[in-house]
C-alpha cells in the first residue's frame, strides 16, 4: 500500500482536531441508541401492533416473534423524475429477497424529490436548496418509529442523497446502505446539446428546435448522463463505502441492476446487530471517509454543490470541514476524468472506460485515499476497486481494467487530465468564494474587467438579448444567497456568458448563488460568503468597479479604495417577489435560520447537543 500523501494526512489530522468534541458527542449518542436485540422488541405491544397491522400474515408473525432484522426503506420515488422512476419497482424486490432469508422490510416513509432540471429558472428553484433539509427531516420522521434494524436509502439526485444522508446520520446506530437507479442510456451528445442551447440564446433556433434537442438528451428512465450533482452523489456514496461496489453507474432496467438491488438488500440485513457482521453507519462515516469524498470530487471534476452539501453531511456525523480543506486537497489531487461539462463524454462512456473502480484503485495506489476505512462491505476501501458483472447469472466482481479503455475520458494518476482537481478557494475584499476551473481554459483564469451589477438572472438575459453586453465585464449577481431567496442555481446565465466569451470578450461571474454541477467554461466565483443579505461586500459593488479574479493567486478583489469601499452601504435589491408564490412563503423560517454557504447552508441547530 502506498504511503499516504502528506497533504492528505495533514488535512485529515486538522479535520480530526477540529472535530474532536463534536465527533465524540455524536458517537456517544449513537452508542446509546444501539440495541443488542431487534429494535421492535423494545416497543410496547400496541406500538408493534400498529407497525405490523398492514403486513401480510407471514410478515406480521415474523415481526411479532421472529429474530430476523426488519429493514426500513426510505424512498424518494416519484414517476416525474427520470432518475427516481425506476425506484418504484425496488420495494417488492427488496421484500421478496429479504423474506427468503427470514428478514422483513417495510417502506418506512417517502421523501420529496424535486428536479432542478424542471424548476430551472422558475420560482420553484428557490425551494431547491431547502428541500435537502426537508428531506433530512422526512428521513428522520420515517426512521423515528424505532422498529427497524437497518435501513436502505433509495435516492439519486441533487438534494435528495445529501438529505437522506443527513437524516440517516441521526440514526447512525443502524446499518445504512444507499441504492441508486443508475443513469439513462446515452442520448444526444453533450457537446451538441450545449451548442443548441447557445444557438437558442442567440436567437438562431426557436423553442421547437431547443425542445427537440433537450428531449433527445433527457429521454428515458435514469439519471441525466452529464456529470452534475446527481452523478457526483453516486460517486461519493461509492468512494465513501456506502454502496454495493460498482452500483453507481449501472443502467436501470438491466439484469445487472436487478442483481445489485437484490444483493444490496441481503447485505444490509447481514450487517444488522442481529448478525455476526454488525456495521453501523456511524462506524463507516468518519473524518477519513469525508476526506475520501472530497478527493473523489476533485479527481472526477464533480459538482460544486458539494462544497455546500458535503459540509452539511459531515456536520451531521460530527465532522467539521470548510473550503480551505477542499482547496488544499484540490492542489494535490489530479483530475483523472473528462466528463461533461468538463469534457464531452457522459457517465456511460466514463463507466465503460473503467469508471469508478479504476479511479478508486488509482487513487489508493497513489496514496490519495484512506484505504483503511470501514465500508458497508467490511474493512478496506480496496473492496471498491472493482466492477460488478454477472457470471452465469450470478452477481460477481472483477478487477477494473489496468488501462483505461478511452484515455480521452479516463486517465491514470501517472498521466492525468490535469495535475490538480480544479476547485480553487478565492479570497479577497469581496469575501470567500469557490471556483471550478477544470473546464476553464488557462488563458481565462485571470480576468480583470469592470463590474456590471444585475438584478437577478432575468436582468442579465434581457440585457444580453438587447445587445447591451458586447464588451469585457464581470457579471455581479448579488442577493442569490440562502437567506435572500434560497440560493437558486443560476444555470440560465451559462449560455449567454458562453456566447460572449466565444465572441472574444473577457467575461466572468461573481455571485452568492450557485451554479452547481453545470459550472463550465466561463470563470464563475460562486457561493460567495458572506452573502449580500448578511452584509457581504458583494452588495457594495457598483457598475464600473474594476474586479480582478485570479485563479492562480486565489484572489477575488474589487479594485476600489479601501476607505471608500468600507463606507459604502449595501445596495439593497427588491427580493420580496422571490419570497412569495410557488410555496416559497412556507420557507420563511428556513431562510431566517440558515447558515452561510461555507457552513453547509444548514437550517439545523446541531451545535447544542454536539458542542
Amino acid at each position: 500500500m502506498a504511503k499516504l500523501n502528506e497533504t492528505l494526512e495533514r488535512v485529515t489530522e486538522r479535520v480530526r482536531e477540529k472535530s474532536g468534541k463534536t465527533r465524540r458527542a455524536y458517537l456517544n449518542q449513537m452508542r446509546a441508541s444501539a440495541s443488542k436485540g431487534p429494535h421492535r422488541s423494545s416497543v410496547s405491544c400496541g406500538n408493534l401492533a400498529h407497525a405490523a397491522a398492514a403486513c401480510p400474515a407471514g410478515e406480521k408473525k415474523a415481526l411479532a416473534t421472529g429474530g430476523g432484522p426488519n429493514v426500513a426503506i426510505v424512498t424518494a420515488y416519484n414517476d416525474m423524475l427520470s432518475a427516481h422512476q425506476p425506484l418504484g419497482a425496488y420495494p417488492p424486490v427488496i421484500k421478496d429477497t429479504l423474506n427468503e432469508i427470514g428478514a422483513t422490510a417495510q417502506i418506512a416513509g417517502g421523501v420529496p424529490a424535486m428536479c432542478d432540471g424542471v424548476t430551472q429558472g422558475q420560482p420553484g428553484m428557490d425551494l431547491s436548496l431547502f428541500s435537502r433539509d426537508v428531506i433530512a427531516m422526512a428521513t428522520a420522521v420515517s426512521l423515528s418509529h424505532n422498529v427497524f434494524d437497518a435501513a436502505l436509502m433509495l435516492g439519486v439526485c441533487d438534494k435528495i442523497v445529501p438529505g437522506l444522508f443527513i437524516g440517516a446520520a441521526r440514526f447512525g446506530h443502524l446499518p445504512v446502505m444507499f441504492l441508486p437507479a443508475g443513469p439513462m442510456a446515452s442520448g444526444l451528445p453533450n457537446d451538441e446539446k450545449a451548442r443548441m442551447r447557445q444557438l437558442y440564446a442567440e436567437g438562431k433556433i426557436g423553442r421547437e428546435g431547443l425542445l427537440k434537442a433537450e428531449s433527445e438528451s433527457y429521454h428515458s428512465p435514469g439519471t441525466c448522463t452529464f456529470y452534475g450533482t446527481a452523478n457526483s452523489n453516486q460517486m461519493m456514496m461509492e468512494v465513501m463505502g456506502l454502496h454495493l461496489p460498482g452500483s453507481a453507474f449501472i443502467n436501470p432496467g438491466t439484469p445487472l441492476r436487478d442483481a445489485i438491488v437484490r444483493e444490496t438488500a441481503r447485505r444490509v440485513a447481514a450487517t444488522s446487530a442481529l448478525g455476526d457482521d454488525y456495521i453501523p453507519f456511524c462506524d463507516v462515516v468518519d473524518e477519513r471517509t469525508v476526506i475520501n469524498a472530497i478527493v473523489g470530487l476533485h479527481a472526477t471534476g464533480g459538482s460544486t454543490n458539494h462544497t455546500i452539501h458535503l459540509i452539511a453531511m459531515a456536520r451531521a456525523v460530527g465532522v467539521i470541514i470548510d473550503w480551505t480543506d477542499f482547496s488544499e486537497l484540490s492542489h494535490v489531487t489530479p483530475l483523472l476524468a473528462r466528463i461533461y461539462p468538463n469534457g464531452s463524454a457522459d457517465v456511460n462512456r466514463f463507466h465503460a472506460a473503467g469508471g469508478l473502480g479504476f479511479i478508486i484503485r488509482e487513487l489508493i495506489e497513489a496514496g490519495l485515499l484512506h484505504e483503511d476505512v470501514n465500508t458497508v462491505m467490511g474493512k478496506g476501501l480496496s473492496r471498491f476497486a472493482a466492477e460488478p458483472h454477472l457470471d452465469a447469472g450470478a452477481l460477481s466482481w472483477r478487477a477494473p481494467p489496468q488501462k483505461s479503455a478511452d484515455d480521452t475520458v479516463l486517465r491514470p494518476v501517472g498521466d492525468p487530465v490535469e495535475q490538480t482537481g480544479g476547485l480553487v478557494l478565492l479570497k479577497g475584499n469581496i469575501g470567500r468564494a469557490i471556483i471550478k476551473v477544470s473546464a476553464v481554459k488557462p488563458e481565462r483564469r485571470l480576468i480583470e474587467a469592470p463590474a456590471i451589477v444585475f438584478d437577478g438572472q432575468q436582468d442579465l438575459m434581457n440585457r444580453f438579448k438587447a445587445g447591451d453586453l458586447n464588451r469585457d465585464f464581470v457579471a455581479v449577481v448579488p442577493f442569490q444567497g440562502p437567506k435572500a431567496n434560497g440560493m437558486p442555481e443560476l444555470h440560465k446565465l451559462t449560455p449567454p456568458l458562453g456566447v460572449l466569451q466565444d465572441k472574444g470578450f473577457k467575461v466572468a461571474l461573481i455571485t452568492d448563488g450557485r451554479m452547481s454541477g453545470a459550472s463550465g467554461k466561463v470563470p464563475a466565483a460562486i457561493h460567495l460568503t458572506p452573502e449580500s443579505l448578511d452584509g457581504g461586500a458583494i452588495g457594495k459593488i457598483r457598475d464600473g468597479d474594476m474586479i480582478r479574479l485570479d485563479v492562480e493567486a486565489g484572489t477575488l478583489e474589487a479594485r476600489v479604495d479601501a476607505g471608500e469601499f468600507a463606507r459604502r452601504e449595501t445596495q439593497i435589491h427588491d427580493i420580496d417577489n422571490d419570497r412569495w408564490g410557488a410555496g416559497r412563503e412556507l420557507f420563511a423560517g428556513l431562510r431566517s435560520s440558515v447558515s452561510g454557504a461555507e457552513s453547509g447552508a444548514m437550517t439545523f441547530q446541531l451545535e447544542e447537543r454536539d458542542g
